[in-house]
């Protein structure tokens, strides 16, 4: 199965090995890997700062990236939720009004493409300790997942998988929220932190590496003993 991937600028600037690791999870299940060298950011953070036309070129340019993509596949809940709900509403009546209409059938957040579309769950992935499952917002609100990066965390050998007190609020990072405002994204993301270390866990997991990285912030200003991991860097621990 040929799956064109798109990585998030930040991925590619900041965790770049999240990036060789999803290459990895593909490519173990059979899956062809096509990567658009070309390809830039999706426009989000412009369009949520309010800045549409702006946001609307770098859409456009994406959309001409992935032009002959029939599968696309992103680690980021949060970029694949903006293509799927704001594309078609920001071309809508354009000239890629078809395109943007057509896109959210084509991209996939990472863990619904291996559940949902793949039916795999199992990795041979080995990780030994205690983990809390970190929903972020557009994760759930937007693109709708909940119990699938649960079932691939399952199946990782060694793992004790924890369920957070208030699983579905906010870490507190937003974006530009985080920008704007400071002292309540920190406290939001304090409280996440405190909730996973009050059970006991090691890892923070989530398949958004923005809110892990708003919470990592917070961990290694504390020196706290916690470590946030990326959803694919789980799966491709042990093997």
């Amino acid at each position: 199965m040929k799956v064109h991937l798109f990585i998030p600028c930040f991925v590619d600037q900041l965790y770049p090995d999240t990036a060789f690791n999803v290459v990895k999870l593909l490519e173990r299940v059979g899956c062809q890997v096509i990567y658009n060298e070309e390809q830039t950011c999706c426009g989000q953070p412009a369009f949520n700062a309010g800045f549409w036309e702006e946001s609307k070129s770098v859409c456009g340019k994406w959309l001409a990236d992935f032009a002959d993509a029939t599968t696309i596949v992103t680690p980021s809940a949060s970029c694949a939720g903006f293509i799927r709900n704001y594309y078609p509403k920001l071309f809508d009546s354009s000239s890629l009004h078809h395109e943007a209409q057509s896109t959210p059938k084509r991209i996939q957040e990472l863990s619904e493409f291996l559940v949902k579309t793949l039916h795999t769950t199992r990795f041979g992935a080995r990780l030994q300790g205690k983990a809390a499952y970190h929903d972020s917002c557009a994760g759930l609100r937007e693109c709708h997942i909940k119990q699938e990066p649960r079932q691939l965390l399952q199946q990782v050998a060694g793992l004790e998988l924890l369920e957070l007190p208030d699983s579905e609020t906010c870490c507190g990072f937003g974006g530009t929220f985080a920008v704007k405002y400071p002292d309540i994204s920190v406290a939001m993301g304090q409280q996440k932190v405190e909730q996973a270390l009050s059970l006991g866990a090691e890892y923070l997991i989530s398949t958004d590496l923005s809110c892990l990285m708003h919470m990592q912030g917070y961990v290694q200003k504390n020196n706290l003993p916690l470590k946030t991991m990326h959803l694919a860097d789980v799966l491709s621990s042990g093997w």
